[in-house]
């Protein structure tokens, strides 16, 4: 719901090509490696006890808004519905699926410690699930890098 959110929002046309200039920089030279750096630094505070909701929340908006950025300077795009960039890349399915199990534990960890379970426990398998994130985002930026070649820089550069 926060991704959608964040593609509403209306960026003026400075905006968007500021935001693109800026990742654009963010992003030269990224290889494999650097996207799982990058994913993986968003992913794991999503892990913390009621933090990571809002933590996952503000990153999914943020996605949403660097998509309507995309869109603003990129007009092919609109026809695109912004769902579907999640749901018909493999990378973005693994991403999705790795950042809800963030913050699915972030919820089960503040709701064990406010209920005052044992948290040892909820520990272990909090560290499965991160060992199953990290899995889960090396492969999708291996797939994503993969794909960024293929397909060249334009879908991460437009003109």
């Amino acid at each position: 719901m926060s991704y959608l959110i964040g593609t509403y929002s209306k960026l003026s046309d400075q905006e968007s090509k500021d935001f693109l200039k800026e990742f654009q920089k963010v992003v030269q030279g990224i290889d494999a490696i650097g996207i799982f750096q990058h994913n993986s630094s968003v992913a794991l505070p999503m892990f913390i006890p009621g933090f990571g909701l809002a933590w996952g929340a503000f990153a999914a908006w943020s996605t949403g808004v660097a998509f309507e950025a995309l869109v603003e300077t990129t007009p092919s795009l609109a026809k695109i519905p912004a769902l579907a960039l999640l749901y018909l890349s493999p990378f973005g399915v693994m991403e999705l699926i790795a950042y809800s199990i963030g913050m699915s534990r972030s919820f089960l960890l503040i709701n064990a410690i406010i209920r005052k379970r044992p948290l040892k426990p909820e520990l272990y398998k909090t560290g499965i699930e991160i060992g199953i994130v990290l899995a889960l985002l090396l492969a999708g930026a291996f797939i994503e890098y993969y794909m960024i070649q293929q397909f060249g820089s334009s879908v991460v550069h437009p003109k």
